[in-house]
């Protein structure tokens, strides 16, 4: 039997994704009623610019003190969609005091203060939901919070940025430049007028902070997440990959250490085979590769950002936290129980690849060769091209530790004949 009293949600933030999120739970407000099981009521929204007309919200609805519409009381469910750390934390945190369950978008806030933020909710019984957070509409946090439950997931390797994704498939697959890539990026509405926390990383990074976190029952900040932007890609770099055949992504990467004691999380530009499912993701889309003891190897693939895509996801949140409202019950909270310690970026171990200018002449590749095996580096691959006394060298190793490759291109710049390390890049997926 359904409930006629309405379920009340606050909307805070009315941009893209929070118009969208209006738009929904209005056209399809019967469907929802259905599935929740009680009508939900948008009973309030926040936003900065109040005079800007929005179609479709009842003007009397809207407001500029958030924290007022948090307080009401009468609210069930707050849904936040205004990003950044404050003033997004201290309203959930109010919404949670004030007896409302939230639905959050926030990756930077979840990946810095989440457990904080997971403990005031668990203090109030309330639930705390945000599948929005990392690959937009992609389920990803349900499945690896509880469809995945009882497996023991080891890797979490994924594009979670559909910028970085747009402007590097572009690279690949005109020959581009980095800096013509991305005005075109700029140019469809892909990259922001500053696209730093795309392109540096530091939005995929939050991302990978908050999976690894979840796959991994431990918990994982912000700032344990090795951060590489990949502003220095060139084309040249695109062209020696596909001589390994190979392409290059940006990759947010959650491994759990060999003896299982550590994990992991790092975002860095690096080379995948071709035969790798995530090298045939392109333009803006997503995708993100889950390797566990019992389900083995699973990927997740979608579109990553957009109003509509983000809102489907808030809205499946929405309708999760609904029902548990209805039936007195909270949904999984945060799981840290295994309390792993992040290992540092030195410990990492993956394969590499190195393009060095180096003077062209007898016994420069034996010389870079002793390098490499003082450093207890192996060497998979060498190849070597070079005329009028100047050549390329390209290195491919076997599997070594970032600490270990680091001694040897230190030692590579101080041999006479090594001109520069032209690029620096790793290969990841086999």
């Amino acid at each position: 039997m359904m409930r006629t009293r309405p379920l009340k949600v606050a909307l805070l933030g009315c941009g893209v994704v929070g118009s969208e999120v209006a738009r929904i739970m209005t056209t399809h407000a019967d469907d929802l009623a259905q599935r929740i099981g009680a009508p939900v009521e948008l009973a309030g929204v926040a936003v900065r610019r109040p005079s800007k007309v929005r179609e479709g919200i009842d003007p009397n609805l809207v407001t500029t003190d958030a924290t007022a519409l948090v307080k009401r009381g009468d609210i069930d469910v707050v849904v936040e969609v205004i990003g950044g750390i404050e003033p997004a934390r201290t309203l959930i945190t109010t919404a949670f005091e004030h007896g409302a369950s939230v639905v959050s978008a926030n990756k930077a806030l979840l990946a810095q203060d989440g457990a904080a933020l997971h403990a005031v909710a668990e203090q109030n019984g309330k639930d705390l939901y945000y599948e929005a957070a990392v690959a937009g509409a992609i389920p990803l946090i349900r499945p690896l919070r509880e469809s995945l439950a009882g497996d023991k997931v080891n890797r979490v390797l994924g594009i979670v940025n559909g910028t970085t994704n747009f402007i590097l498939d572009k690279m690949d697959s005109t020959g581009a430049g980095y800096q013509e890539a991305l005005d075109e990026a700029t140019a469809l509405g892909y990259a922001e007028a500053d696209p730093t926390a795309d392109v540096e990383g530091f939005d995929a990074a939050a991302k990978a902070a908050i999976l690894a976190g979840i796959a991994f029952h431990s918990r994982v900040r912000l700032d344990d997440v090795y951060r590489e932007g990949m502003t220095e890609v060139t084309a040249a770099d695109f062209a020696s990959a596909k001589n390994m055949g190979c392409t290059i992504k940006l990759l947010a990467i959650c491994e759990r250490a060999g003896d299982g004691g550590s994990v992991t999380a790092r975002v860095h530009p690096a080379m995948i085979p071709l035969t790798h499912p995530l090298a045939s993701v392109r333009g803006a889309y997503n995708a993100v590769f889950v390797e566990s003891d019992a389900a083995g190897q699973l990927m997740f693939y979608g579109p990553g950002a957009g109003g509509a895509p983000t809102a489907s996801a808030v809205l499946g949140d929405l309708v999760a936290v609904c029902r548990n409202r209805l039936s007195g019950a909270t949904g999984p909270g945060e799981s840290a129980y295994a309390a792993l310690p992040v290992s540092p970026m030195g410990d990492v171990v993956t394969r590499y690849h190195i393009s060095l200018d180096v003077a062209d002449k007898p016994g420069v590749l034996a010389q870079v060769a002793t390098v490499f095996a003082e450093h207890g580096v192996s060497i998979d691959t060498v190849r070597q091209t070079g005329k009028d006394g100047e050549a390329s060298l390209v290195v491919v190793t076997h599997r070594a530790s970032d600490a270990s490759l680091s001694g040897t291109v230190e030692a590579l710049r101080k041999l006479d004949t090594v001109r520069g390390v032209a690029s620096i890049m790793r290969v990841e997926g086999e």
